[in-house]
């Protein structure tokens, strides 16, 4: 790869993106002969499109950021013929771990890159008319919590305590959400559904909170978006399925970490990535 063959895109919002790791990426990026040609900072600055790297002639961009902006970063790029090279940049990294395995930094995998030990794939996704998930997907008032979380980034006291009494409220007394097709799992329906996209289609995990003590457990791991900490059960591994609200109400998103919503009743499908991604570990 030539030295001008990348361009860079870090968002100093994200979880590992302070101005240490950032040195550290760029000294990493050197010594393993990875240069750039040019760095985005989001959302300072606006994502590059598929036709900003056409027009730069770049064939590789490398992501360092969380899992919401990854998500944002593949959309802008869809159907560009070159490849994105993702690195651990967020808090949880759920899209770095498919591709490179779980909790390999930053160093390592830029070193195999610099080998050639990779190869161009293109991972499933879960779909829905709101969006892809390229790490996972939430459905139900559970999903509250993302506020919370956001206020905790931002050192906001007030809105920490403010969003946690509303998020405390939403998950106990908010409707419900059911896997409708197929009718597995309890219909009386759950607080948080999610999906986690494979090769071998998507893996659904109900969440219960059936008492004071499961609702704490589950309402830190959400914060922590750690959600498979929580108290859980496997609702199956599909290629398609249907969720609904259990009271006709709209469906409230997370999309790799990110607020959407939908109707009262949704389809779920597994899709492909519309760009290559470099991977350097089996498992995607």
């Amino acid at each position: 790869m030539s030295p001008s063959a990348s361009w860079l895109v870090v968002n100093e919002r994200s979880g590992s993106n302070s101005e240490a790791a950032l040195r550290e990426l760029e000294a990493s990026l050197a010594r393993h002969g990875l240069g750039v040609a040019r760095t985005t900072e989001f959302p300072t600055q606006e994502l590059p499109t598929r036709s900003d790297l056409e027009a730069a002639g770049v064939s590789q961009l490398i992501v360092f950021t969380g899992d919401g902006t990854l998500n944002a970063v593949i959309d802008a790029v869809s159907g560009w013929t070159g490849a994105v090279l993702v690195l651990p940049g967020g808090t949880m990294n759920l899209l770095s771990g498919r591709l490179h395995g779980e909790d390999t930094r930053c160093d390592a995998i830029l070193e195999r890159i610099a080998r050639g030990a990779f190869r161009p794939v293109r991972p499933a996704m879960a779909a829905c008319a709101a969006g892809r998930a390229h790490a996972g997907l939430l459905v139900g008032p559970g999903t509250a919590w993302a506020g919370v979380r956001e206020a905790m980034r931002d050192f906001d006291v007030a809105g920490l305590a403010q969003g946690a009494g509303e998020a405390l409220a939403e998950t106990t007394g908010g409707s419900r959400v059911r896997m409708a097709d197929p009718a597995i799992g309890d219909q009386n329906g759950y607080p948080l559904i999610e999906l986690t996209p494979s090769h071998r289609g998507l893996q659904v995990d109900g969440f219960l909170l059936e008492n004071a003590a499961e609702f704490l457990q589950q309402s830190f791991a959400v914060l922590r978006r750690r959600f498979r900490e929580g108290p859980h059960e496997r609702l199956g591994l599909l290629d398609c399925l249907t969720i609904e609200n259990c009271a006709a109400e709209p469906l409230q998103l997370l999309i790799d970490g990110e607020p959407a919503s939908l109707g009262p009743r949704a389809e779920f499908s597994v899709a492909e990535c519309p760009v290559d991604l470099l991977a350097t570990a089996h498992g995607y």
